[in-house]
């Protein structure tokens, strides 16, 4: 069974997923402070040799851990094209071209030949074909506008966009009381880019 457990700390903030084995460990080690959200599973254990009864763990979607309080915030979310798609809703910013994740790339919006960076900020989600014919010309030069602008997640909206799996609804809820008011994963957001085309494709 595939099931993730959202680890929080204790000030609650998100933290990291953590698989249902790794949430048993931390309740054994008597680490969880509170836990939240619906039951995901339960698990049994060995049987007491005092009582002959077996122990049972229920596990819960959101685990409140002791310990140093970590603030994610501090940390750069690694940039990987998973997230990048998913934080452009899958979009060609170029050309508004809605793809699958195998027919997007990822695209410098600064070649990194004339110096742009491999970061949040400078990418962009691009089809194929508008990356190939773009190749390593800045989009001033070819007169045209990105959809939206690039920008680097919170760790929050991080761990929705990485996750792989289905994010249970009282996960996400969690999840989205700490994105930005400006995020592209709050529903009332993510009316900017889908069906939205100012350029057409690329020239080339």
């Amino acid at each position: 069974m595939s099931v993730s457990i959202l680890k929080i700390n204790a000030a609650g903030r998100a933290i990291e997923w953590v698989s249902w084995q790794a949430a048993v460990g931390l309740h054994a080690r008597n680490l969880v402070s509170w836990t939240y959200g619906e039951e995901v599973m339960a698990v049994k254990g060995g049987y007491c040799r005092q009582t002959g009864l077996q122990s049972k763990l229920t596990l819960n979607s959101i685990i409140a851990c002791r310990g140093k309080v970590v603030d994610p915030g501090r940390s750069h979310p690694p940039l990987t094209n998973q997230a990048l798609f998913r934080r452009d809703q899958n979009v060609c910013l170029y050309c508004g071209l809605f793809c699958p994740d195998a027919e997007l790339s990822r695209d410098h919006v600064k070649p990194l030949s004339r110096g742009g960076l491999d970061c949040w900020t400078n990418v962009v989600s691009a089809c194929r074909r508008c990356n190939t014919r773009k190749g390593n010309t800045e989009i001033e030069a070819l007169g045209v506008q990105l959809l939206a602008l690039p920008y680097m997640p919170n760790h929050a909206e991080y761990l929705a966009l990485s996750h792989s799996g289905r994010i249970l609804g009282d996960q996400m809820q969690f999840l989205k009381r700490q994105f930005p008011s400006q995020s592209r994963l709050l529903p009332e957001n993510q009316h900017t880019l889908r069906n939205r085309r100012i350029n057409p494709r690329l020239p080339g």
